[in-house]
């Protein structure tokens, strides 16, 4: 039965009881599932506005179209839900290859020339007012540089652009980053050049033989004159050289020709001191000596028996 009396007398009807606890039930539970869904909701907003800010970057907080807010410091960070949204543009320095291009020099020469820069955006609410976005600030910057390098360049003559011992690009490469960040500074355009440099020069096709040829000839004629300055420094040194081996050699013949007569002197006089002693001896010495300027091993000698001469040869002494 679903109806029952109370003490009291009063009817108590079970189904309506059970109907009305199933509802508080469900009221309940809808009200906490309601909250969650709220509280996730809330949780994905939350988590779908909040951003980091990282190191080398910048986050523009834009509201409807318009720049509000520039983050710079690295952190947690939030905006306002459906109206706001965020970019990143980098704050860490970039390179940028310039076009090639074709420029004359100060002798009317043409050469192909190939720079790069090292930038970086210093002010992202100007570069976007002013510039609009990256791609437009690299193309305004490399019209810069294209007209500052034509500029220097076209003051200098080819071989002090080519020739490492005569080239001027070293002060050339500070000069052109200067005179482009002073354009860019003009316009606001909120970005720095760091450096500019030549990455390499090439000529035009229908000129390199020309110039090929021309410094083949040059390098010839260089080779030409350092040759012949050696041969005359060689001839010079050799002529040098002879002049003092001759004079040595004739102090040398003068020295040798005193000593000799020195010694020649003193003999003679040894010769006449011994002589003086013992004529015949010396008598017999001159003999001696003069046999060996008449006598060799084909002269024939004839002598009569008694001649003391040939008593002497035969070695017979009385």
């Amino acid at each position: 039965m679903s109806d029952e009396k109370t003490p009291n007398g009063k009817i108590f009807d079970f189904s309506k009881s059970k109907g009305s606890t199933v509802a508080m039930e469900w009221r309940k539970y809808t009200k906490i599932g309601t909250i969650l869904i709220i509280l996730i909701a809330l949780l994905i907003i939350v988590l779908l506005n909040t951003f980091i800010v990282k190191e080398g970057e910048y986050r523009v907080i834009r509201q409807f179209g318009e720049v509000v807010r520039i983050v710079e410091e690295p952190g947690l960070n939030w905006k306002i839900p459906f109206v706001q949204s965020v970019t990143m543009l980098p704050k860490y320095q970039m390179t940028y290859d310039v076009t090639e291009a074709e420029i004359n020099t100060k002798d009317k020469k043409r050469i192909i020339i190939d720079n790069y820069s090292v930038w970086q955006i210093t002010d992202p609410k100007n570069m976007i007012s002013n510039a609009g976005t990256m791609i437009n600030a690299e193309s305004r910057m490399e019209e810069y540089i294209y007209s500052v390098v034509r500029s220097e360049l076209g003051q200098l003559d080819y071989d002090e652009i080519i020739n490492d011992e005569k080239s001027s690009r070293g002060s050339l490469n500070d000069r052109v980053t200067e005179r482009v960040n002073t354009l860019l500074e003009q316009e606001e355009f909120g970005v720095r050049v760091v450096d500019v440099r030549m990455r390499r020069t090439d000529l035009p096709e229908e000129n390199e033989q020309s110039v090929f040829t021309r410094m083949i000839s040059e390098r010839q004629s260089t080779a030409q004159e350092y040759l012949s300055t050696g041969d005359a420094n060689k001839n010079r040194i050799e002529a040098q050289t002879d002049r003092e081996v001759q004079e040595l050699l004739a102090t040398a013949k003068a020295d040798a020709d005193v000593i000799r007569a020195e010694g020649e002197a003193e003999a003679a006089s040894a010769y006449n001191e011994s002589f003086s002693k013992d004529p015949e001896f010396y008598e017999l010495f001159r003999t001696l000596e003069s046999y060996k300027t008449t006598i060799d091993d084909k002269t024939m000698i004839i002598l009569p028996s008694d001649s003391p001469y040939a008593s002497l040869l035969s070695g017979y002494l009385e």
